[in-house]
């Protein structure tokens, strides 16, 4: 039996939260505009007016991403605690995080600024030195001669722990690997 009146109409919010699930499984290169389209129930037409291309759709993603899915960094690095216990705090969120969902591990930012797409890596590259920019400025607070290395030290492990996750590593043994860089950390800056 059909209902009569319009269809529903197409939630162009809704309809990102789907594609940033797709894009934090598979990559941005490895979602087509088809799979969305499909993934949305909507037409390539309806696809282009509400989100322009791939890449408007991806930046709205990403932007999305930064409010409901990012490591809340103003919680955790706090002036009132050490500095290396702050960033540890960082990684072993990060590790949750990137072993959360089975079916999208890893950083949906740090995965997207590998991307083959030179304007999708560009987006994803933002928000990726935003992150570091907050990191780098909570360690130049206390330990401004370190700031740089300590804060490409948290990037590169970060980076390696979303890698590993998408590779199939274990929850405890990302955990583990936070652990041991706080360990690291705390013999670097001797706080």
């Amino acid at each position: 039996m059909q209902t009569r009146g319009r269809p529903r109409r197409f939630d162009p919010d809704e309809g990102v939260a789907v594609a940033q699930k797709l894009f934090h499984a598979r990559g941005y290169d490895a979602v087509g505009v088809a799979d969305i389209t499909a993934a949305l129930g909507i037409n390539p037409p309806s696809f282009y007016a509400a989100f322009g291309n791939k890449m408007g759709l991806y930046g709205r993603v990403l932007d999305r991403y930064a409010v409901t899915g990012a490591i809340p960094l103003a919680d955790l690095l706090r002036p009132d605690r050490r500095v290396a216990t702050c960033l540890g705090a960082v990684l072993e969120e990060a590790a949750r995080r990137y072993a959360a969902n089975p079916d999208a591990t890893g950083c949906l930012v740090v995965e997207g600024a590998r991307s083959d797409d030179p304007e999708a890596r560009a987006a994803a590259c933002v928000f990726q030195r935003g992150a570091e920019d907050v990191i780098r400025a909570y360690i130049a607070a206390r330990h401004p001669d370190k700031a740089d290395e300590v804060t490409d030290f948290v990037g590169a492990t970060m980076a390696g722990m979303s890698a590993k996750a998408r590779s199939g590593i274990s929850l405890d043994r990302l955990m583990a690997i936070a652990k041991l860089a706080e360990t690291a950390l705390e013999q670097s800056l001797q706080e």
